[in-house]
């Protein structure tokens, strides 16, 4: 049933407090494998009988609320960034991967990321890259913990995550070397709140590869046009998508606004190079209405970042989730047509 599909058992809890589940379990009637399967989420909580829940809690000493951890499901993260939180949510628990080449402001956005989480109260960790790049100690700067190694990191995230949700920060390297999967294994195991993971590739080498950071909830494909005019966060619109839209986690209005928005966007980008070249009085009348609001909208999708107010003098804005939906949807709309783009960009709500 929907209302168990975002609840698990806290298993850090568990552990700490029945050291030797396996024989506790046996000698309390229970089964050793099914105990072992829902503690790594093999038998989903929701098909778990009360008697063997109660007994757990009983065991470990605790009420059932202490040890069914809700809304830990693979539903959205909300980051208060407009263009990510509309067109390619990430996915709480997930990875994301940021795709672009050097310059184009991912470990930006990156270091952004760990800013607004932290404030929200996640434990914010970055695992950091042997090789130093430009800009990487800005994203160390926002971190709660900054780890060497994959022992550390495992130890920071072990820690927090009883209590708090995690975000972790890390390079593509990691990926490479295969340590992320060994980390990701032995989370795994001692599994309970989320830890969510932010790559990124302080190389820029991820554009040439075709899966660059193998399975991903979140791909975050960085457009150059869109960064050499200055338009941040540089999030390509079209290309740029989270699993999260492909089920039933995002409210039937979101997903409406937001395929309106990427289709009014798509075609906006489709008229750009020939606006460019011969202009708007080529355009008939309905494809110039329609780069307008294209126009306006990408505008409006750029958003002042915390981590920049010492570079832009413009302070950083949270918009919450209901606020993008009802812009975005009244520059679709035309609310905005009397507006200048330049009006639109880098704000919060609309006007």
């Amino acid at each position: 049933m929907k209302m168990f599909d975002d609840i698990q058992l806290n298993v850090a809890l568990l552990r700490r407090r029945v050291p030797n589940l396996t024989a506790a379990a046996r000698a309390a009637g229970l089964r050793p494998a099914t105990v072992s399967n829902l503690c790594t989420g093999k038998i989903p909580l929701s098909r778990a009988e009360v008697r063997t829940l109660a007994t757990l809690a009983f065991l470990a000493g605790c009420t059932l609320d202490e040890l069914v951890i809700k809304g830990n499901g693979a539903g959205m993260m909300e980051t208060g960034i407009k263009a990510l939180d509309l067109l390619a949510p990430i996915v709480r628990g997930g990875t994301v991967g940021l795709v672009a080449r050097p310059g184009m402001g991912q470990l930006v956005l990156q270091a952004e990321l760990l800013h607004r989480m932290r404030k929200r109260g996640f434990a914010t960790v970055f695992w950091k890259p042997q090789e130093t790049a430009p800009d990487i100690e800005g994203v160390e700067a926002e971190a709660e913990t900054v780890c060497d190694t994959m022992e550390e990191v495992y130890a920071q995230i072990s820690a927090a995550r009883e209590e708090r949700d995690v975000l972790l920060a890390a390079d593509r390297s990691v990926v490479l070397s295969g340590e992320l999967l060994a980390l990701r294994e032995r989370l795994q195991e001692a599994g309970t709140r989320p830890v969510t993971i932010v790559l990124a590739d302080s190389r820029g080498e991820a554009p040439e590869q075709e899966a660059p950071y193998g399975p991903l909830d979140t791909l975050l494909q960085f457009d150059m046009d869109m960064a050499v005019r200055r338009m941040y966060p540089a999030v390509d619109p079209v290309v740029s998508t989270s699993t999260v839209l492909e089920g039933a986690h995002l409210e039937a209005v979101h997903q409406a606004i937001q395929q309106n928005a990427r289709k009014l966007l798509r075609r906006y980008r489709e008229l750009r190079p020939l606006v460019n070249v011969r202009g708007l009085d080529h355009l008939s009348e309905a494809d110039a209405a329609t780069y307008r609001r294209g126009e306006r909208l990408e505008a409006f999708l750029t958003q002042p970042f915390y981590v920049a107010e010492p570079y832009t003098d413009i302070p950083g804005e949270w918009l919450p989730l209901q606020e993008t939906l009802d812009g975005v949807r009244r520059v679709i709309e035309g609310a905005a047509d009397g507006l200048d783009p330049g009006e639109l960009t880098y704000i919060g709500k609309l006007p």
